[in-house]
């Protein structure tokens, strides 16, 4: 028998993994990118509790890593992306989308600067062949580079302060969307004060080699700040709680949906601010010219729900109980008291303060109880913390 196919061989493991399998008591685990990462390590709840009240260790080595190198490198990523990178500079960080010709999001992520002619891509899904055909005729070359580094986000309240216990010199003044290279007991890292919670913290990225020693450190203080490893699960409360939109939960790839009316534009995600009309050409231009100028069909906006059963998955209807929309993320907040959601809304019921209803099934004893409503249309960072961007950070 060929033990070769692919249905024969096991996800593949992270350079941390040594350490998240020891932590992952529930033995629940996700599948991203082809990578086994932990879902839940014992508790979400408490994942989630860390996040917010001490420090999270997230494993987000899956995600895609290109490296962009070459005299037009900049050139070639202001073409990519709908966002005015031009003038990106050295140790700068910025958040970006890319759309298909028609003016519809392939992705998002962010761009480091590291030189003039040398940048990266983060992101979450595969864009290797999306960027070399983009990149024909300029003079770049584009590496897939995600083996080749180990990431962490360190995010939450004490995240800074730990980092500063463990002697990374001058952590507390990096800036927001800013990134530097430091040492963690005598690792080189690069630190990046970037995440996805919404809160203090910080992205690290370092030698799969380090890993363990890097991971390990993150702990050391245990004692007196009690970090958790945190899984998807919690990191998806806190990131809807920053109103952080995700790819395949809040839209589908331009590249991998099968219908064009899954495809979402830059205006419908409520992403205008991303898209510069003014800059020289870049993919989708002509189309999100005249998306801007015409009348939009469903947004995604926040909803604050009455009651505490979350909306996962809930259609929403108008008072006439006309169908106008569907939630595509939902939690109980436990820090916000309140229940939130993101979801598309027709074009009658974009404007802040509309009021939509949610059929929501609530399952009790087996049964489900069906349960209607009331939901206002508010903005979607329901969460966000004036720590977030302290100079300097909070220690």
């Amino acid at each position: 028998m060929n033990k070769n196919l692919s249905y024969k061989k096991p996800l593949l493991e992270t350079p941390f993994h040594e350490r998240t399998l020891e932590a992952c008591y529930n033995n629940d685990w996700y599948r991203w990118a082809g990578y086994k990462i932990a879902k839940e390590y014992s508790s979400t709840e408490l994942e989630y509790t860390s996040m917010r009240n001490t420090a999270g260790v997230i494993d987000i080595t899956p995600m895609h890593k290109y490296d962009i190198k070459g005299v037009q490198a900049r050139e070639f990523v202001n073409k990519l992306v709908t966002r005015d990178v031009s003038k990106i500079q050295p140790n700068q960080i910025m958040y970006i989308i890319w759309c298909n010709e028609d003016g519809n999001v392939i992705d998002d992520g962010t761009v480091f600067c590291l030189k003039e002619d040398h940048l990266k891509i983060m992101c979450a899904e595969r864009n290797l062949n999306w960027f070399t055909d983009t990149a024909t005729g300029f003079n770049v070359k584009i590496q897939d580079i995600t083996e080749t580094i180990a990431a962490l986000a360190f995010q939450g309240p004490l995240s800074c302060k730990i980092l500063n216990l463990l002697k990374v010199t001058d952590i507390e003044n990096l800036q927001p969307f800013k990134f530097g290279n430091y040492k963690i007991n005598k690792s080189d890292v690069l630190i990046s004060r970037t995440g996805f919670s919404g809160d203090l913290g910080y992205e690290i990225w370092c030698n799969p080699a380090d890993a363990l020693n890097v991971w390990d450190s993150l702990f050391k203080f245990n004692r007196d700040y009690k970090v958790l490893p945190a899984g998807m699960n919690s990191l998806d409360m806190v990131r809807i709680e920053a109103g952080f939109i995700q790819p395949n939960a809040d839209f589908m790839s331009a590249e991998q949906a099968l219908r064009t009316n899954r495809m979402k534009n830059p205006y419908e995600l409520g992403l205008s601010w991303l898209v510069n009309l003014e800059k020289n050409y870049f993919t989708g231009k002509k189309a999100l010219k005249k998306i801007k100028n015409s009348k939009l069909n469903k947004k995604l906006v926040g909803l604050d729900i009455q009651g505490d059963k979350p909306a996962n998955g809930s259609v929403l209807y108008d008072s006439n109980k006309k169908e106008i929309g569907i939630v595509t993320a939902a939690i109980w907040s436990p820090t916000l008291k309140s229940n939130i959601a993101m979801g598309y809304v027709d074009s009658n019921h974009m404007k802040l303060g509309s009021k939509v209803y949610a059929e929501i099934y609530h399952p009790e004893e087996l049964e489900y109880k069906k349960i209607w409503a009331e939901c206002e249309v508010v903005k979607k960072q329901f969460f966000n913390n004036n720590r977030k961007n302290a100079i300097p950070a909070y220690i």
